[in-house]
């Protein structure tokens, strides 16, 4: 495993300019997004409790997450991850690992009860990481589409 510089930094994205820097690694995971709809949807889920952090190391985002706080009667007070993504060119150097860390700090700051995320069924590699984070598969998540 590569070093991790001693520059590392992570910090929300509070300007648009910090958005326009998250978006290329942010669209490793969400593809579909074009530039101007990853603003949008920002902008609208901000509404909802929706923040961005971004990990640099110097002046490159290496790691993007989206993330908000909720209440659920299942599990009280809640920091959910919506997103979590590190920049291919540059997985497996510790970054997600640090990252995960600051999130999980996050939560116990905001005096949240449970972190939660959502992983595709079909993410082998983020599923080992999440597991090697001490996290545990707890439920099933269904949905369908109603458009």
């Amino acid at each position: 495993m590569a070093k991790i510089e001693s520059t590392v930094t992570i910090r929300r994205a509070n300007s648009i300019a910090a958005l326009k820097a998250a978006f290329p690694v942010m669209q490793e995971l969400r593809k579909h997004l074009t530039l101007d709809g990853f603003l949008a949807a920002v902008s609208a889920q901000r509404k909802e409790g929706y923040e961005i952090a971004l990990l640099w190391d110097g002046d490159q985002v290496r790691a993007v997450a989206g993330y908000r706080i909720m209440t659920m009667l299942v599990c009280g007070r809640t920091f959910y991850i919506d997103d979590l993504v590190t920049a291919n060119d540059v997985r497996d150097r510790g970054y997600g690992k640090l990252f995960f860390a600051w999130l999980y700090r996050e939560a116990k700051r905001l005096q949240c009860e449970v972190l939660h995320l959502d992983s595709g069924v079909h993410r082998h590699a983020a599923h080992a990481f999440y597991l090697g984070q001490r996290m545990a598969i707890t439920s099933h998540h269904f949905s369908i589409d109603v458009s």
